[in-house]
């Protein structure tokens, strides 16, 4: 796709997370790089099975591979972590191992065979290459605010589809720096916020956000800045049971934000906006 990159949406960014997706393509698109969805896709299943042998349960990701061949691309770009990490582990796995294709093949008699080309990026690859763009487009540095940057599990685990070093990442803070924020450091930024813990065991979710935003604010944030739309929700959706409500940004907000885009942010359950206009970053 010469103008832009496909996209896989996934199933949250159509629902609970459409403010990421608004402000992901708001940027990219301002970038010149726009994010075209795909025309078929499928739910990526979720999580990635830890069972070696398990070969069904990489068939939906692998059929949205088939769909991004079918439409004639080597690339596909996602904003979801868990749709990253689950999308990465079963493409890798299709490359690395000839007998899981040849089955993966077999299972899917309604689609063409998979050839294994495609490749799976997030958005974070993207804009991390782009960053001296980025900074020529920044309208509105936003100088005033103090931003923690959180990881979570997904982008950096396991090592093999890691998309920056493990222990000590530093893509957030680079793209944060370059418009114009000033970065928190966060020592709980790789620590995991309960996950799916927040289905049935909402008390695990709790202790793990209070100990994450706790940190952030003890070290001065007036926010945090992720890409998980799960993590977006942990931690901000459970901190109405803690003494704290700084708010929980998507990073594409920002870096609209910073190339003067105003996106929505309706979906967030601590208002952003009253920081913002705190700090004159919105009127």
């Amino acid at each position: 796709m010469e103008e832009g990159y496909l996209y896989y949406p996934g199933c949250t960014l159509k629902t609970k997370a459409s403010d990421y997706e608004e402000s992901a393509m708001a940027v990219m698109e301002a970038l010149g790089k726009p994010l075209v969805e795909m025309d078929d896709w499928y739910c990526c299943g979720a999580v990635q099975s830890l069972t070696e042998d398990d070969i069904m349960h990489q068939i939906a990701p692998i059929r949205t591979m088939c769909c991004a061949q079918e439409q004639g691309e080597k690339e596909v770009v996602t904003l979801c972590d868990m749709c990253y990490n689950v999308l990465k582990q079963a493409n890798e796995r299709m490359k690395e191992k000839p007998d899981d294709l040849e089955t993966m093949n077999e299972f899917l008699t309604e689609d063409p065979d998979y050839l294994g080309e495609v490749d799976v990026h997030h958005i974070f690859e993207i804009l991390r290459d782009m960053k001296d763009e980025i900074k020529k487009k920044v309208k509105k540095p936003i100088t005033d605010l103090k931003i923690a940057p959180y990881y979570g599990c997904m982008l950096l685990r396991p090592d093999h589809v890691a998309i920056d070093d493990t222990e000590d990442p530093h893509i957030m803070e680079g793209l944060l720096e370059a418009i114009g924020a000033e970065v928190i450091h966060n020592p709980k930024r790789t620590e995991c916020c309960g996950s799916y813990h927040t289905v049935n065991r909402s008390d695990i979710v709790e202790k793990r956000v209070e100990d994450i935003v706790s940190r952030a604010v003890k070290d001065g944030a007036d926010a945090i800045a992720l890409s998980c739309p799960l993590c977006q929700f942990n931690l901000d959706f459970h901190q109405r049971n803690t003494e704290y409500d700084i708010p929980v940004f998507y990073l594409t907000e920002l870096i609209a934000l910073a190339m003067g885009i105003e996106v929505g942010m309706e979906k967030h359950k601590i208002d952003p906006k009253s920081l913002l206009k705190d700090k004159k970053i919105l009127e």
